[in-house]
């Protein structure tokens, strides 16, 4: 099967005190993904990340969450891809988004500059407080009993639509998961 997608990298801050925030959405995403394989991220030096390879209805991924905080995740990225030879639109790279509700999740396949091309991503909503003096402390607070629920329904989700994402099929993934209502 040809694979659009080889690595898959949930940002988050890492340590005890972000555990459970909606900033690490994207972490928690890669975290559930290598349970539903019976796997577990373990920390690799080499990366400076949490790391697994897993199998996936025939697909073979490479998870990593970062083991840096968010604005420093790029050097663990290129650390992977570097060491596997994976390009850039290889990645999936899953992390918050203020812009999207809580619940709800889209693809984005990004363009870069000058006609190379960037990494793809999976954007997870948390919704936004309303406030912008509020940003910061929503997006590092603890999830909520509801949005606990919403985001693992949704994690649930991507999962399904994943194989399609990474096998080529990225606009049925799309269709799906855009389409998909929180519970």
């Amino acid at each position: 099967m040809a694979q659009d997608i080889l690595m898959v990298v949930g940002l988050g801050n890492p340590g005890p005190d972000y555990a459970n925030t909606r900033h690490n959405a994207g972490a928690l995403f890669v975290e559930a993904l290598a349970r539903e394989t019976g796997q577990s991220l373990r920390p690799e030096k080499k990366f400076d990340g949490l790391y697994d390879r897993i199998q996936l209805q025939g697909l073979d991924l490479h998870l990593l969450n970062p083991s840096t905080y968010m604005n420093r995740s790029g050097l663990s990225i290129k650390a992977l891809a570097d060491f596997f030879k994976i390009q850039p639109q290889q990645i999936l790279v899953a992390h918050d988004e203020l812009d999207i509700p809580p619940g709800t999740a889209r693809f984005k396949k990004s363009g870069g500059h000058g006609g190379t091309t960037d990494f793809q991503r999976l954007r997870i909503g948390i919704g936004h407080p309303g406030d912008s003096r509020q940003v910061t402390g929503y997006v590092l607070g603890r999830l909520g009993k509801r949005e606990t629920e919403e985001l693992n329904a949704l994690i649930d989700e991507i999962i399904r639509v994943l194989p399609d994402a990474a096998s080529g099929k990225l606009p049925a993934a799309m269709n799906r998961l855009h389409s998909f209502k929180p519970v």
